[in-house]
């Protein structure tokens, strides 16, 4: 009753390694200069591992963290331009679908330079290339070809692994919460010299301090306190409320409310519909906009709490592949006695309204088991119950 989605991401070769690097420079021969000095960061490591910043880009935020210990000049040169203003209305000149995103190119700024995108902001800094790997998130320098003491301003980020490029690059940071957005970016039209034909604008970076990590929701709550919540699934069709059992399998419960709280569920689809049996919902690759980092640190996948419970009319229960203990966020309400199910699925909770919307959805038109229109999952709400009553 579950399949697990497949993500694919463009690994650069090695022969275009060389042409990401050329093509930095395209339309314009790049020289580097004689500087008197290289520039040298007057922040303390220790300021620098505790900040942040925020890129506010036309196509939404990706948040950055950095590596002051393997690369203090870069990242101390970063900061100092992002408070300075220096990227600010810049744009992503140049990208790789799927493999990397290239920006802050202060000539970017004006459209008339576009034959010289690429070529702004270079030699500033000495290489400080480490062990670090270019891994999918990670924040590297652009550099002149053939001159590793080039770096600046301008930097790419890394939309899936280019270990061709390790060695060659100074990683300064990496992409703690955005990489949706870098993806997106990755995937604009570009021209003949691959820069891009949109402009994806970097309009501001910001400097914070690294916020304090968000609590886990629902890790102490006892079997009482779970049992005391209900969910409102908002559907298409109408409204379900689901009743939960902790004390049949307390950790799906713990696992199905934190997701709901974090929004995991929130624009998906029921995907499958066998009429006199079931419909299923919570199947990752029916959400309308993909998960965010924050969110998909909490999908994992679930030892099984096989119960005798039986699977009637209204349970609700988790679905899972061959493997017992592979359940993770798509789960199944039952539409009739289903007894096969009985000890191999974990059940965790009970409609207690709405088996009428669950039975429009049934009676939805489909091919095979997959309705033949989306039946969307909107939200899902949580709600917690009290015994109290009016008047105590």
């Amino acid at each position: 009753m579950y399949d697990k989605p497949k993500r694919r991401f463009g690994r650069i070769t090695a022969l275009n390694i060389l042409t990401v690097i050329i093509m930095v420079a395209a339309g314009s021969t790049v020289v580097a200069q004689e500087l008197p000095s290289f520039f040298t960061t007057e922040r303390s490591i220790e300021e620098m591992q505790n900040k942040q910043a925020v890129l506010d880009t036309s196509f939404g935020t990706i948040i950055l963290e950095f590596f002051p210990l393997v690369a203090p000049n870069h990242v101390g040169y970063f900061l100092q331009n992002s408070e300075e203003g220096v990227y600010t209305s810049t744009i992503f000149h140049q990208v790789f679908r799927h493999g990397i995103v290239i920006g802050g190119d202060p000539l970017t700024r004006d459209e008339d330079n576009r034959d010289r995108y690429g070529t702004g902001g270079l030699g500033v800094l000495r290489s400080e290339v480490s062990e670090k790997k270019h891994v999918r998130g990670s924040v590297s320098a652009v550099i002149i070809p053939g001159q590793p003491d080039s770096a600046g301003s301008q930097f790419f980020i890394t939309i899936a692994d280019q270990p061709a490029l390790d060695g060659r690059h100074s990683v300064f940071g990496r992409v703690v919460e955005g990489i949706r957005v870098a993806e997106r970016i990755s995937e604009i039209e570009v021209d003949a010299a691959g820069k891009t034909l949109e402009r994806v604008e970097l309009r501001s970076i910001t400097i914070r301090d690294r916020p304090p990590p968000e609590p886990v929701p629902f890790v102490a709550e006892t079997v009482e306190e779970l049992a005391s919540y209900q969910a409102f699934l908002e559907t298409s069709f109408g409204e379900i409320v689901i009743a939960f059992r902790p004390e049949l399998a307390p950790e799906h419960v713990r696992n199905f409310l934190r997701l709901a709280q974090v929004g995991v569920f929130d624009g998906m689809s029921f995907h499958r519909v066998v009429k006199g049996f079931m419909v299923q919902t919570g199947f990752l690759p029916t959400r309308e906009e993909p998960l965010g980092e924050s969110q998909e640190q909490y999908v994992q996948s679930l030892q099984p709490e096989f119960s005798d419970t039986p699977h009637e009319i209204g349970t609700v229960s988790m679905a899972r592949g061959d493997d017992p203990a592979s359940a993770t966020t798509s789960f199944f309400i039952c539409t009739a006695r289903s007894p096969a199910l009985d000890g191999e699925y974990t059940v965790f909770g009970q409609v207690v309204d709405g088996i009428e919307v669950i039975r429009m959805i049934e009676e939805a038109p489909r091919e095979g088991e997959a309705p033949l229109g989306r039946i969307d999952l909107v939200r899902i709400r949580l709600e917690r119950q009290t015994d109290s009553s009016p008047g105590e």
